[in-house]
Order: C-alpha cells, then sequence, then structure tokens
C-alpha cells in the first residue's frame, strides 16, 4: 500500500513514505482508493463444490482446486477499493502465502486421530426397551442407529473432505438419563465398546443453590433484567434463593428428577 501511495522505496523519498506510513497506521487514508490486483475467485475455481454435501464429492472438488491452482497462476483482476478493504485482502493473501508451506490438514488429522474426543448426548434416546415390543418401527430404527454407531466406536476409516480419518484412538463419551430405559437395553456388542460406566449422583439442594448464583448469567440474574426492562426493580435474598433450591430439590425428589430444569419451572411459577 506504502509503495502505491508513496511510489517504490528510495533515500530520497523515505521522509514522504513515514509521513504516509504514519497516516496509515493511524487510519487517516482508510477511506483513500487504491487500485490493487484482487484474486478472481471464478476464474480460478472457487465455485467447484455448488453446495454439495456428500464428502467424496467435496474431497474430490476439493482436490481439483489445488491442482487447478498449483498448475497455473491465479487470475487476478485489478480494482479501485478503498484501503480499508484493502489492508483484509492483502492480509489474506499474505497469510495463504506463509501457509501454503505448511500442511495444516495433516496436522489436524493427526491431533484428532490421536487426542480426539467425541461426546454423544442423549443416547438413551436411540434405546427401547426390551420388555415391550408395542412400536416394532421405533425398536427397528431405533436399533439401526445404534448399529450405524457400532463401527465409528470400534475403529473405522471415515472419508471426510479434509482427508481419511482413524476413529481407533478416539476416545467416544456417551451420556443419558436413562429414565425409560436401562442401560443393558442398548445393543451388547455397543455396550462391551463403553466398557467404563459412571452412575452420577443427582443434584443436591446445594448444588442448585450453586447453580443459582455462580454462573456469570444465571436465573436469578435473568429474570432480575427481564423485570427492570419494564422499570420494576427486583430482589431476591439469599434465604428466598436457598428456599428455590429446597423446593426444586424436593420436586425433584417426590415427582420427577428432571435435574437443574427443576429450577426453571419453579421460578416461572414464582414470577
Amino acid at each position: 500500500i506504502l509503495d502505491i501511495l508513496a511510489g517504490p522505496s528510495s533515500e530520497g523519498g523515505a521522509r514522504g513514505r513515514e509521513s504516509f506510513r504514519d497516516m496509515l497506521q493511524q487510519g487517516l487514508l482508510d477511506d483513500q482508493e487504491i487500485e490493487i490486483d484482487v484474486p478472481n475467485k471464478e476464474k480460478n475455481g472457487g465455485d467447484f463444490e455448488g453446495g454439495n454435501s456428500n464428502p467424496q464429492v467435496v474431497a474430490m472438488t476439493d482436490l481439483l482446486q489445488r491442482l487447478t491452482s498449483s498448475s497455473k497462476k491465479q487470475s487476478t483482476e485489478r480494482k479501485k477499493i478503498p484501503i480499508s478493504e484493502a489492508k483484509e485482502i492483502i492480509t489474506e493473501l499474505e497469510l495463504e502465502r506463509l501457509v501454503e508451506n505448511v500442511d495444516l490438514r495433516k496436522s489436524a488429522i493427526h491431533a484428532v486421530e490421536q487426542t480426539g474426543i467425541v461426546f454423544i448426548d442423549e443416547i438413551d434416546k436411540i434405546c427401547s426397551s426390551r420388555e415391550g415390543f408395542s412400536s416394532r418401527s421405533a425398536d427397528a430404527s431405533a436399533e439401526g442407529v445404534q448399529r450405524d454407531l457400532l463401527p465409528l466406536v470400534e475403529g473405522t476409516t471415515i472419508n471426510t473432505k479434509h482427508g481419511n480419518v482413524n476413529t481407533d484412538y478416539i476416545l467416544f463419551i456417551a451420556s443419558g438419563s436413562f429414565h425409560a430405559v436401562k442401560v443393558s437395553d442398548m445393543l451388547p456388542e455397543l455396550q462391551g465398546r463403553l466398557p467404563i460406566r459412571v452412575e452420577l449422583a443427582g443434584l443436591t439442594e446445594d448444588d442448585l443453590y450453586r447453580i443459582l448464583t455462580e454462573p456469570v448469567a444465571n436465573l436469578v440474574d435473568q429474570q432480575i433484567e427481564l423485570i427492570g426492562a419494564e422499570g420494576v426493580k427486583l430482589k431476591f435474598d439469599d434465604d428466598a434463593i436457598r428456599e428455590i433450591a429446597r423446593m426444586a430439590a424436593q420436586l425433584n425428589k417426590t415427582v420427577e428428577n428432571i435435574g437443574a430444569r427443576r429450577l426453571h419451572t419453579v421460578m416461572e411459577r414464582i414470577m
């Protein structure tokens, strides 16, 4: 940008160049328009993908892009744009040049394969009780999902748009409430691939109190701000928060244990 504004660097124009540099750093020239060469995405094959979600197609188009971009010089077009936009474009181009020699995909795939963790939540929702077979179709579909998960957890090679990823050493952690079904209702093969089983204790009154007080955007503060928008000042005493936690814990014990979601129910009734 300095070369465009002040011309190529020379001993005679050093003072003028420095003054331009100071103005450029201060943002005084951001609205000034300059002409630069911008990469032409259409001619460089930027529209290869076409929104295809198939990983094999995406991988192939990505390979074609790299082959075409490496075999021929990238097409550019000269545009007159403000310096503020030119800074972003030039920064992106320089970053691409720096990253060209670093195989980020290879290191990323290696990191995923060796230290990756996959968390599967609500795994009980794909289980069906073996005691009653009233809904055969639901049982079949649930078992099908488990069978799809099985090779991933056991260890297989997955074809992604960034390359092949082996799941042999990826840690899989699954969780679920298992209210309607038992862990033993899962496929025996899937149970065998998730060998360490931990049963979490229910939230106590003290835990619920901490949930109401410790988070930055806790439920109590949310209600205070919500009512404050209507010009009403709302204040919760510590004893009141303790009572909300006690009531939520009591309802979880007597009605149904839905964890911290019970706080929303109690708070809604109070408000």
